[in-house]
């Protein structure tokens, strides 16, 4: 029986040579793709991990780092109207900007593709993308600058007001403190609540006056102003005439009687005069070059003389775009100028790879281009308008370099989005690195669900 036994049990099969190998060749393989990735993953676990890690685990500890608050700061940071103002604006920046920027990008793929020269065109608006964002922001800032002169925004807008509506020649006149009682010198000039300029109502027809005025640099006087001494020392005004001179009442190099127009001093051209009665104006005028201006037609009676405010009216300086109310609005501008061209390139790799045959069919149908747009080319690129929009909505949260540029100090915590203001509270000023850190925490854990999306909406397209 033990025989039996020994001859059943038949040793093992010798395993296959071929299959051991191939082990031993995944096994190598694996090994070697450890070595490989290796350095990535201490890499990304260096930059990535760890200081993720890192700031969850010092949001829960006080400013100096070594008090254990636990929710403290995220309580604190919700508490806190700057944080509150940041989370407002970066609100703002996630609705306004990839929806601007995903817009424009599908209208200049769409029209991009019936220009001729098309790949010009894309490099073109591509080639912002090449400047870095503090560059941008330093063009920006000076393109928003207050000054026309420095500003091209403002230098543009007060060209195109002033084309429209003109400015005053005299934003600094003022009339002399030491000629208010008049006399000999001329009626007195009352400052009126508006700027402007009042005499008293004891002028009638026949009668000629001078207005003096001071305050303007001979610099500062138009071309065509002219001695107003010949005007004053003309004759007598006719019976129904009201007439005067309206001067600089200033002799250049000194000298002269204050109120009286003395042979160097000058007329002041392009300058509104108004004859009030019983506070109503009757008749309006404009003075020559040498100053003067006469009424004519004027019923007998007493008037009034006034120099509307408008003769003073300060230039127009243009638009405050780095204000507390435009500084954000101007800042997406200048993420448009800098990001369109992107979106616009991945919408029309998209849209190079639409069936044409559905575009041609739609046409052949009797559909116009709109409908063609609206109907056909939208819908087939709406998983590329959703990857531009969420990879945009990403980048915007994560803004920081244009706002910390653009912005003005005075103005900085109106247009405050996370980033920056993690950056403030942590390091420029606040010295808080708890707060700024749970203002981290709070920023990933924004940013984690449109990365998600984005990673999901990848693996099904390429399924």
């Amino acid at each position: 029986m033990t025989a039996t036994l020994v001859k059943e049990a038949s040793p093992p099969a010798p395993s296959h040579p071929d299959r051991a190998r191939r082990r031993r060749l995944r096994r190598r393989g694996r090994i070697v793709a450890v070595l490989f990735v290796l350095p990535a993953l201490l890499l990304l676990g260096a930059l990535v991990v760890y200081p993720v890690l890192f700031s969850v685990g010092r949001s829960l500890f006080d400013a100096s780092g070594t008090r254990f608050v636990g929710g403290g700061n995220y309580t604190e940071m919700f508490h806190d109207p700057a944080t509150l103002k940041a989370v407002r604006n970066t609100a703002i920046w996630v609705v306004i900007a990839p929806t601007l920027l995903t817009g424009l990008g599908l209208i200049l793929a769409v029209l991009v593709e019936k220009v001729r020269w098309a790949t010009a065109f894309k490099l073109l608006l591509f080639m912002p993308m090449a400047v870095s964002f503090l560059a941008a922001g330093i063009v920006f800032r000076l393109a928003y600058d207050d000054d026309p002169d420095k500003g091209v925004l403002n230098a543009a807008a007060v060209s195109v007001h002033d084309a429209f509506k003109g400015s005053s020649s005299y934003p600094t006149a003022r009339a002399r403190e030491d000629t208010g009682g008049g006399g000999g010198a001329g009626p007195g000039l009352t400052k009126e609540a508006d700027g402007g300029y009042l005499t008293g109502a004891d002028l009638s027809p026949g009668t000629t006056t001078t207005l003096g005025l001071v305050g303007v640099a001979p610099k500062d006087l138009p071309d065509d102003a002219a001695p107003a001494h010949p005007a004053a020392t003309r004759q007598e005004a006719g019976s129904d005439e009201l007439r005067g001179v309206v001067h600089l009442d200033f002799t250049p190099g000194g000298g002269g009687e204050p109120g009286v127009v003395d042979p160097e001093e000058s007329g002041l051209p392009g300058m509104t005069v108004e004859a009030v009665r019983d506070g109503r104006t009757v008749a309006s005028t404009t003075t020559a070059a040498d100053g003067s201006f006469r009424f004519t037609g004027l019923d007998n009676g007493s008037y009034a003389l006034r120099l509307p405010a408008a003769n003073f009216a300060p230039p127009y300086d243009g638009i405050s775009w780095l204000g507390p109310t435009l500084v954000t609005p101007a800042i997406i501008g200048a993420y448009l100028w800098i990001w369109t061209g992107f979106a616009m390139v991945l919408i029309g790799a998209g849209l190079s790879a639409l069936p044409r045959d559905a575009l041609e069919a739609a046409r052949m149908d009797g559909a116009n281009e709109w409908q063609i747009f609206r109907r056909i080319t939208v819908p087939l690129l709406a998983p590329v308008l959703t990857v531009v929009f969420v990879t945009l909505v990403i980048n915007v949260m994560k803004v920081f370099d244009l706002v910390y540029i653009i912005a003005p100090g005075p103005v900085q915590e109106d247009a405050t989005v996370l980033a920056t203001q993690m950056w403030l509270v942590s390091f420029g000023g606040g010295n808080n690195q708890g707060l700024g850190s749970a203002l981290g925490v709070l920023l990933l854990l924004l940013v984690v669900p449109a990365m998600v999306f984005n990673v999901r909406r990848f693996r099904r397209s390429q399924r």
